[in-house]
């Protein structure tokens, strides 16, 4: 299992491997194009290959405008990459700890409860979180938004989904432009080893391509 962090703005993007491009593509690009900080991201090696996804998360990382310089890979063997597994939240938690205070990161982003896809491992990375948050370890003005969880039907009703979410309650909604939803599918399509078919209907059915909904924790 490897993990990943980009730095953007002060910002920390905990998500799962290609999930990034797919549920949060709209805040990375947003906060990456403001100058310093931090975004990051949980990544893995699922079927053996992280070598290779490593590539290609570097690769998918250029079209988001984002340098292999503010890429960091954390390769750890007690987090193993399965939709499955859950992950430790101790040690999980003492991770992202670290890096949050080394970094001086000032938001974190991440899955809510429901992991988005409900995969244990998006699930962990939630409980990681809300335990630095209940103990008061986090930083004093870090803040945490986590990412929606919508109803399978909302899931893969595209750009259906943006009036749903305009009436439903959230503190951060994103959308993107045609243009930004382009350089999203450029993105996705780095990675190779894992744009099966499914990820392809994914990648034209799915509203997290286009409406991402937020909540502050």
């Amino acid at each position: 299992m490897f993990s990943c962090v980009f730095r953007c703005y002060n910002n920390l993007v905990l998500i799962y491997c290609t999930d990034y491009v797919m549920l949060c593509f709209l805040y990375v690009t947003s906060c990456c194009e403001l100058p310093g900080g931090t975004v990051g991201q949980i990544d893995g090696n699922y079927y053996h290959q992280g070598p290779v996804r490593k590539k290609e998360l570097l690769d998918s990382c250029a079209v988001l405008g984002i340098p292999s310089s503010h890429v960091t890979v954390i390769d750890h063997r007690d987090l193993p990459d399965h939709p499955s597994v859950k992950w430790d939240v101790q040690l999980l938690s003492s991770l992202i700890l670290k890096h949050v205070e080394t970094n001086q990161i000032a938001l974190i982003v991440t899955f809510d409860a429901g992991g988005v896809s409900g995969h244990m491992n998006h699930v962990s990375l939630y409980a990681a979180i809300r335990h630095l948050r209940s103990k008061r370890k986090l930083p004093e003005g870090c803040r945490v938004l986590t990412l929606e969880t919508v109803s399978l039907f909302r899931k893969y009703i595209s750009l259906l989904d943006l009036p749903i979410s305009c009436l439903q309650n959230q503190d951060v909604l994103f959308v993107l432009t045609e243009e930004e939803a382009e350089v999203a599918q450029r993105a996705m399509r780095c990675h190779r080893s894992q744009f099966m078919w499914f990820r392809r209907l994914y990648v034209i059915f799915s509203r997290y391509m286009v409406v991402n909904s937020l909540r502050f924790l």
